[in-house]
């Protein structure tokens, strides 16, 4: 019988996690949009000032899925919160509970360290993961509008 496993990722990960960021950018037709590297991820996600954190979920000792996320916190909830930037799970495992199993390990660490809530975004289209975000009881939101202020825009406004 295949168990999953979920596991801490360490900077000897940093490889498999880049691996599952180029796939999840290919799976959301957006690879081009990838700048980062190996020794990005390192830094980044294991470097001394990290405030980064990842899980990697194995099956039969293959990494098939991570999530990374990070702590953000509610002015509102007067608590921390979880912010998920990537879950995934490679398309040949889909369907095996390694989904499931990651979010449900965030929503225990949500719990153990007393945050309000996780956060994440999906992308419009994404049936799929909809349906599942739905199935566990999560919510989307519609009044939010999410923006962004990046690259050079970012740089000209830290400079004005």
């Amino acid at each position: 019988m295949e168990k999953i496993i979920l596991r801490e990722a360490t900077i000897n990960d940093s490889q498999t996690i880049f691996n599952f960021v180029k796939e999840l950018a290919i799976y959301e037709k957006a690879e081009h949009e990838v700048k980062t590297s190996v020794k990005q991820v390192e830094e980044s996600v294991f470097g001394k000032d990290s405030v980064t954190y990842a899980i990697i979920c194995e099956l039969d000792n293959k990494p098939i899925g991570m999530a990374l996320y990070f702590f953000n916190y509610s002015t509102w909830l007067g608590r921390n919160g979880i912010y998920l930037e990537d879950l995934y799970v490679s398309p040949q495992y889909r369907g095996v509970g390694a989904g499931k199993a990651l979010l449900k390990k965030l929503a225990q660490i949500a719990v153990e360290k007393k945050c309000g809530r996780i956060d994440w975004q999906v992308l419009d289209w994404n049936k799929p993961s909809i349906d599942f975000y739905d199935s566990i009881g999560a919510k989307g939101l519609t009044e939010w509008i999410p923006y962004r202020l990046t690259g050079e825009a970012l740089e000209e406004f830290a400079r004005s």
